[in-house]
């Protein structure tokens, strides 16, 4: 498992995608920080920046989950991965491990690097900021997780990428529906689905337990189906 792990690392930056994702990352977060923060002056707001930071998933979550199964299908290096003797769990939790890895050091640095001016120059509440993160982190782990079930899907990175910003679109936007719906139990379920619903509390420097097994869940379960395709292609 280790091996693979460090082979996906090094698939970052032996090619450009590990260098856009944190350009990117780094130039979009900055970007939203200073507006929902510095330029926002009376009205700052440090959960709508970790907000902004939900919706900047649409891009950058596909880039580095797109071509982690889907590009092994189509050079047909699956099938050295697939007779390995690593369990077909360790190869999807590697994979996915050295994705969460890329994007959980880039958050957590630009994160530092973000609180250390809200610190000098004004007082920030800690606990509200460090709930935060962690949420990012939660939901950052299950979109990897889908956007990995996804990639194992298909040979096309570019039909991966447009399933995994479609499926992360609606679950950020999912309870936006419950403008049209009068139906309570549906508005409930919706609610229950929606990322951004589930991050609610953790702006208020709460720990919601229930968001936690959610993200958690939602992790462990499309690790599974992921795992799940490996073996259906393992013996057809």
């Amino acid at each position: 498992m280790t091996a693979i792990y460090k082979r996906e690392m090094r698939s970052y930056f032996t090619s450009p995608v590990g260098y856009i994702f944190v350009a990117i990352f780094l130039a979009v977060s900055a970007f939203f920080f200073m507006d929902s923060t510095v330029q926002a002056g009376d009205n700052s707001s440090v959960s709508s920046y970790f907000m902004y930071i939900l919706y900047i998933f649409i891009i950058i979550i596909p880039l580095i989950t797109m071509k982690l199964i889907s590009e092994e299908r189509k050079m047909r290096t699956d099938q050295l991965i697939l007779t390995s003797p690593v369990s077909l769990f360790g190869i999807v939790f590697a994979k996915f491990l050295a994705a969460f890895t890329l994007f959980g050091g880039t958050f957590i640095i630009s994160s530092v690097i973000y609180y250390i001016p809200l610190s000098l120059y004004g007082t920030p509440n800690a606990a509200s900021y460090i709930c935060s993160v962690i949420a990012i982190l939660l939901s950052g782990s299950a979109f990897i997780a889908i956007g990995i079930f996804i990639s194992s899907l298909t040979e096309n990175q570019f039909i991966a990428a447009l399933g995994t910003i479609a499926a992360i679109i609606l679950l950020l936007t999912i309870s936006s529906l419950n403008n049209y719906i009068n139906v309570e139990f549906i508005r409930v379920i919706l609610s229950a689905i929606s990322f951004t619903s589930r991050y609610g509390k953790f702006a208020y420097g709460i720990l919601d337990y229930s968001a936690i097994v959610y993200f958690g869940s939602i992790t462990a379960l499309f690790l599974f189906l992921t795992v799940r395709a490996f073996e259906k292609r393992r013996w057809s």
